[in-house]
């Protein structure tokens, strides 16, 4: 029997990136096995990302120290899928003609037939937005034993155009997977040991998909029905509109005990004229009676943000009402960016705020972002939580998991196995992690 070949997949970005190389690992699960160094790989694919600053000469960096890999090995074959992929194109070929293959984020189900085709000796290029839904012709999840936790993706793309992001172009339009699709599949991951589903969406709580009959389901819905899945202990999404926050969903929060009590809302500003500047289409007040309401139904929720700092024509002002709006909400968790140019957005064209005044602000905010994160890690010290417990830790008889709130915790002299979920007492708040001991 011929031996498998070797497959390195390097995943730059969010969470639905990491969800789109398994999926793309198991379709060519036939041929290759995966490989954790790139040395030794028959194919290295790269699953980029479009985010941030200069992703695309970032991608052409590393294709070029991956090129002295094909020199020593010619049969080598190198990918470029992703977001990179749908932005760039052919250029990735053009300037890189070591690259073998390029795949859109909406086109790898195809993989293995373009496998098949640089195999033979050719080039393969799809940035295609195929009419045909990919996640029906991806094979399943594969009967191997997962981790714990594990992300499924429900919605893709946006129409929410803002100002500063490329996700409608890379992604495309929203588009929801039939409710009874997913159903199937979060079964399948909790046949293979999975405890936690974390929902993804570029923009999560716009879902609506077609459930058994042609019925409608949104996202909240969606939550009860997986809430009923024996073996499933636990329920998070991400990443959510505060327009898309219904009524129904917010009552999930209250309602449904295997939906954990996190949620990560992005609001980017503070300042309702930057808010419109950025297309974002609610206002810091609304945003804030949202939390309310969010609150309301679940008291003990911890919320997470997005911000940017230095959005072009943001003034001293709307900086300061970004940092009121933080000081209100009180942030578990958040995470803040300096702005950086996307091409081909609108805002990538407007008047932009100087990079030391950038850096100053940014300072300031994650100043005190920070101190709210550790106020609240250190409030759960004496608490009792439940723990997902996820690998071992580095000490003798440690485990670590994550808690209810996504908090990290080590638990000393742990009487538990991977897999299991656990009642523990905190005893000490670190800096990025909790201790606990078991009870």
């Amino acid at each position: 029997m011929t031996a498998p070949k070797k497959l390195f997949i390097k995943t730059y970005g969010c969470q639905m990136n990491v969800y789109d190389s398994e999926r793309m690992a198991e379709s060519l699960g036939d041929t290759y096995v995966e490989t954790k160094t790139a040395a030794d790989a028959d194919m290295i694919l790269l699953n980029t990302c479009h985010i941030r600053e200069k992703a695309a000469e970032k991608v052409y960096s590393e294709l070029g120290r991956l090129k002295p890999l094909k020199e020593l090995n010619p049969d080598l074959k190198i990918g470029v899928a992703g977001c990179v992929a749908q932005a760039e194109g052919a250029e990735i070929m053009r300037r890189q003609p070591a690259v073998d293959l390029v795949v859109g984020p909406q086109s790898y189900h195809r993989l293995p037939a373009m496998e098949a085709r640089v195999r033979s000796g050719k080039t393969a290029l799809d940035t295609d937005f195929p009419e045909e839904d990919k996640f029906e012709k991806l094979k399943g999840r594969g009967k191997a034993k997962r981790a714990p936790s594990a992300f499924l993706t429900v919605q893709e793309g946006c129409d929410k155009f803002c100002a500063f992001c490329v996700v409608p172009y890379t992604r495309g339009a929203e588009v929801s997977r039939p409710a009874t699709r997913v159903l199937t599949e979060a079964r399948e991951l909790v046949e293979r040991g999975v405890r936690e589903v974390t929902l993804l969406g570029q923009n999560v709580n716009a879902y609506h998909g077609v459930g058994a009959e042609g019925a409608d389901y949104t996202l909240a819905r969606l939550i009860k029905e997986l809430a009923k899945i024996d073996g499933l202990e636990r329920i998070r999404y991400t990443t959510s509109h505060p327009n898309d926050m219904d009524d129904a969903l917010i009552a999930a929060h209250g309602e449904i005990d295997k939906l954990m009590p996190y949620l990560h809302l992005p609001v980017q500003s503070g300042s309702d004229r930057i808010l419109k500047r950025m297309n974002r289409s609610h206002t810091a007040e609304s945003y804030l009676r949202l939390i309310e309401r969010i609150r309301a139904a679940r008291p003990d929720i911890v919320m997470s943000g997005d911000f940017i700092v230095g959005f072009p024509e943001e003034t001293d002002a709307d900086f300061e009402a970004t940092m009121e709006l933080v000081r209100e909400v009180k942030y578990g968790y958040a995470y803040s960016f300096k702005y950086s140019t996307r091409p081909g957005t609108p805002a990538a064209e407007r008047p932009q705020v100087e990079a030391a005044v950038a850096d100053e602000r940014l300072q300031r905010l994650q100043g005190l972002i920070t101190g709210q994160q550790r106020e609240i890690q250190n409030s759960m010290v004496g608490r009792d939580l439940s723990v997902l417990v996820e690998k071992t830790g580095r000490e003798a008889g440690q485990m670590v998991g994550k808690s209810e709130y996504l908090h990290s915790v080590h638990i000393d002299d742990a009487q538990a196995e991977v897999g299991d979920v656990v009642r523990v007492r905190i005893v000490d708040a670190k800096t990025n992690s909790l201790t606990a001991r078991q009870i």
